[in-house]
């Protein structure tokens, strides 16, 4: 597994490389009549290029201010990268098309565009979208729905307050929270829920900025519950846990509670478990085996692969995360294709299924053609089927 996971990442690194020279070498050829400048452009360049690897490294060692403003600077160069490289390749594919046709551009265009004036032009549409990204990543909006479901239950209905990917680290820390938290309490939920990757990777980040004392701070009537999610078993799945229980947080793992007598909450441990831990999770039959089905059921599964399962298991709402719905556009086209549900509800058979986007983000501090949320659900029952 090691020597596998070794070799991935030797490959990502070279993809990584390669797509960074390719923007470098657009720069250089921008400055090749200004020696000076094309100096400073490439320490710039090298230092946003590899911050973000660095520091996340580093941190690891020697957490401190230099890898927080290292793992800050790589983070906003990521989505910025992202940018960059769309529109250099639609320029280049733009020459291209025109090279194979034998047309010449305008005059006026040949007379005002130079390699330097269309780097600039390039730069400034991405730090745009940068500062866009970014503006609408700050805080998350809240996302209503009401859902009625055939149980009975001593209440009418139940609230529920879920918020997924929030990714507490180094780029996530203190306002950001402090905003997710804001909307949680507003929302004056039964129950919190949070469908993994509550902590981003590295546990030390969470634990040098004290995040867990915001953790506290979140209410609810009848707790506040979480489930695991890929990241925190890329950082240490059994650290990450303790913390967040140490904090106030109930997390299931592949378990199920009665919060307040009032519902079934069953929570998956996530399906990386195989990858990071070497074993495997329990079945959605195992897991439910002894529930009564009389009650509501909700499920927590931080990726929402195999959603039939939940159908043929009578689960009344599954709750999951993780797609971010791509984050930043036009990668929603890529999640679309790999989950039945990207983003937002979907009824399949009897079970109520809403994937959200997140209240957070990884990587770059941005999101663009979506949204964070934290997701006010109201489960209405309405009594048996038969009756």
């Amino acid at each position: 597994m090691k020597k596998q996971f070794l070799i991935f990442f030797g490959i990502v690194i070279l993809i990584f490389a390669a797509l960074q020279w390719y923007l470098y070498t657009k720069g250089a050829a921008a400055f090749a009549d200004y020696p000076q400048a094309r100096t400073w452009y490439t320490v710039i360049f090298t230092v946003c290029a590899w911050a973000y690897l660095a520091g996340r490294v580093l941190e690891r060692v020697m957490y401190g201010r230099l890898t927080s403003v290292l793992v800050h600077i790589g983070s906003l160069w990521l989505g910025a990268m992202i940018y960059l490289l769309l529109l250099w390749l639609c320029v280049d594919v733009i020459g291209l098309v025109m090279d194979l046709a034998s047309l010449q551009p305008p005059e006026f265009l040949r007379s005002t565009i130079t390699p330097l004036s269309l780097f600039l032009v390039i730069h400034v549409l991405a730090a745009g979208l940068v500062v866009y990204g970014w503006w609408n990543a700050r805080s998350p909006h809240i996302t209503t729905l009401t859902l009625d479901v055939q149980k009975k239950s001593s209440l009418p209905s139940i609230v529920f307050a879920v918020a997924s990917d929030i990714h507490l680290g180094t780029v996530i820390s203190h306002r950001r929270p402090a905003r997710i938290v804001e909307c949680i309490n507003g929302i004056e939920a039964d129950c919190v829920l949070l469908p993994g990757d509550v902590i981003d990777e590295d546990l030390r980040p969470v634990v040098e900025n004290n995040l867990g004392e915001m953790l506290r701070t979140i209410r609810a009537r009848h707790g506040v519950y979480a489930v695991t999610g890929n990241h925190e078993f890329i950082g240490g799945a059994d650290a990450s846990v303790a913390y967040l229980e140490e904090h106030g947080i109930t997390v299931l793992r592949d378990s199920c509670v009665l919060p307040g007598g009032l519902f079934t909450l069953a929570g998956r441990e996530d399906r990386s478990v195989r990858q990071f831990a070497g074993r495997g999770r329990a079945s959605l039959v195992e897991l439910l085996r002894d529930v009564d089905h009389t009650l509501p059921l909700v499920l927590m599964d931080h990726q929402p692969f195999r959603l039939s399962e939940a159908v043929e298991a009578g689960v009344d709402l599954q709750l999951s995360g993780h797609t971010h719905h791509g984050q930043l556009w036009p990668f929603h086209w890529i999640t679309q294709k790999i989950f039945e549900v990207s983003w937002g509800y979907r009824l399949l058979g009897r079970t109520h299924v809403y994937v959200s986007s997140g209240a957070g983000f990884w990587g770059p501090p941005m999101r663009i053609g979506n949204t964070p949320e934290v997701v006010k659900v109201t489960l209405r029952f309405v009594g048996s089927a038969e009756s």
